[in-house]
């Protein structure tokens, strides 16, 4: 056990020390903006997770390389950690706010903007802003975004950009270390794609895509008339599909129906698995429906949207056929690419949170199933549910040929063995049943802990289904005053075994339990 402790720990220290790069980098924002009362706090918050990290990476520079037991500790010890470490800033600028040091000029904050960031000088919440930044779920504990100083507004962005592509991706491709050891932590995050042979080159060509289409989001929203500012802030959390906002409504907030519809190809964008978007950036356009993923995706982005647009429109949910169209069809996409950007607020009409009840479980299931895996979402994603439909319908349809026949479960033009397709129907059965059950786990605790009456079970579904698939839409449950701190901390949970796909994190609560001498 020595050994793996050894091999955590260095690989550890590594994630740690692309997160200091990462806050020292934000401290060019701070100083844009003139926000200097922030600049000790930020360098506190990169200071602290940076010098971990380079004195475990030092300690155990001589460790072995991780094995797949090993990576999978490694990402779930990791994101833990960048969730834990991150909400240093969150924490630090609300108390150099509230102290007022003469020296730092803080300002002077009145009214909703004083709550908004007085909330994460208490740790849990300032924790669990972090969590869901990093997992890409948006939910949040501000009351006010807008009332955010800019150096937080930015820090919630881009921990949700990083995020998206995953902390180990980024340690990869910052700190590039060659080997079977890099290639056993990308796959331990919840991938499994490659580009190239070579994993350092995997990670840096997603991360160049993924740039390219950043810049591309910006343009296209500044250009659908989204001040400058917000457009950089929502163009990087839609495309990392995290839904984080800087504004009090999310996107409801520019009441433009230009806007909404501009976000939809950005969230579309990051449902769609990273090797599709090289293949199609490099000429083969042929992948947008030759891929099985991404032929589900478009199909069930238009039946969903379809489906949803006729309960909200059939149930007097909204006067016009168009503003239930629009409406419906943002939510469901927002729902299933687990962006979680939210337009249907009480200021548009009717809030999300007291949609009739087919309409919001149709949306709940756009959480649970998500998009693409290699993507930026989370959820179940596709590839599992069609492998567990062609399974199902591949066991039936076996009954009906005789023993000596040889049939093969062809999937994604990939054509299986049986003892292939066992193995991928057994690994995706797995992880549904996992969600499932984690689903009704959160979902117990949820309406244990909450005001009897006040929320519907929809409600309940629907919030549990939005934190554990990373999405980040809202039935009015999440808050710093309004969900309870045992709600919290089950939230913090479902966020991290979401993001990595619960398979990681069961292995080190085994792994811990059983070096205590309780399992």
């Amino acid at each position: 056990m020595r050994g793996a402790t050894a091999t955590i720990s260095r690989d550890l220290g590594r994630i740690l020390e692309a997160l200091g790069v990462v806050v020292f980098a934000s401290i060019l924002v701070t100083l844009v903006w003139r926000e200097f009362y922030a600049v000790p706090a930020m360098v506190i918050s990169g200071a602290i997770p940076l010098g971990i990290g380079i004195a475990l990476r030092r300690r155990f520079s001589d460790a072995a390389q991780p094995g797949k037991l090993h990576g999978m500790m490694v990402a779930a010890t990791g994101w833990a950690a960048v969730g834990v470490f991150g909400s240093l800033p969150f924490i630090l600028i609300a108390w150099t706010i509230a102290v007022d040091p003469a020296a730092l000029s803080a300002p002077d904050l009145t009214g909703r903007a004083a709550s908004t960031v007085a909330a994460f000088q208490h740790p849990l919440n300032a924790l669990f802003e972090s969590m869901s930044g990093f997992t890409g779920t948006g939910l949040t504990m501000t009351d006010n975004e807008e009332a955010l100083p800019r150096t937080l507004q930015w820090w919630r962005t881009i921990i949700e950009w990083v995020g998206g592509v995953g902390v180990i991706v980024l340690t990869t491709a910052i700190l590039a270390r060659p080997g079977s050891g890099s290639l056993t932590l990308y796959e331990s995050e919840a991938r499994s794609e490659k580009i190239h042979p070579s994993i350092v080159s995997t990670v840096r060509t997603i991360w160049w895509i993924f740039i390219l289409f950043t810049f591309t989001s910006i343009l296209v929203l500044w250009l659908a008339g989204m001040p400058i500012w917000g457009a950089i802030n929502h163009g990087m959390t839609g495309l990392a599909t995290g839904g984080f906002s800087i504004t009090d409504n999310s996107i409801a907030t520019y009441d433009s129906a230009l806007i909404d519809f501009a976000l939809l190809p950005v969230m579309i964008l990051g449902s769609i698995a990273f090797p599709i978007h090289y293949l199609i950036l490099s000429g083969d356009l042929e992948n947008f429906y030759t891929d099985l993923q991404t032929r589900w995706m478009f199909g069930f982005f238009g039946v969903g949207s379809a489906l949803l647009t006729g309960v909200v429109y059939l149930r007097g949910t909204y006067d016009s056929l168009f503003a239930a169209f629009r409406y419906g069809l943002f939510q469901f996409v927002s729902a299933m690419s687990c962006t979680g950007f939210q337009t249907a607020v009480d200021s548009t009409n009717i809030a999300l949170g007291r949609w009739p009840m087919g309409a919001q479980l149709t949306v709940t299931f756009g959480m649970v199933v998500g998009a693409a895996a290699g993507s930026t979402v989370g959820g179940i994603k596709l590839i599992r549910l069609a492998t567990l439909l062609k399974g199902i319908r591949f066991r039936i349809i076996d009954v009906f040929y005789p023993e000596s026949a040889v049939r093969r479960l062809k999937i994604n033009n990939r054509r299986l063995t049986e003892t292939e397709a066992s193995q991928e129907f057994e690994e995706a059965a797995i992880i549904a049943l996992l969600w499932l059950l984690f689903l009704i786990v959160g979902a117990t605790v949820l309406m244990a802990v909450l005001p009897a009456g006040e929320y519907t079970l929809e409600n309940i579904l629907f919030e549990v289904a939005s934190a554990q698939g990373n999405v980040g839409l809202s039935a009015g449950i999440t808050g710093p005053g309004s969900l309870p701190t045992l709600g919290k901390v089950m939230f913090l949970f479902n966020m991290w075994i979401g993001r990595l796909e619960i398979i990681p994190v069961v292995v080190l609560l085994r792994g811990v339990l059983k070096r205590g001498g309780m399992y």
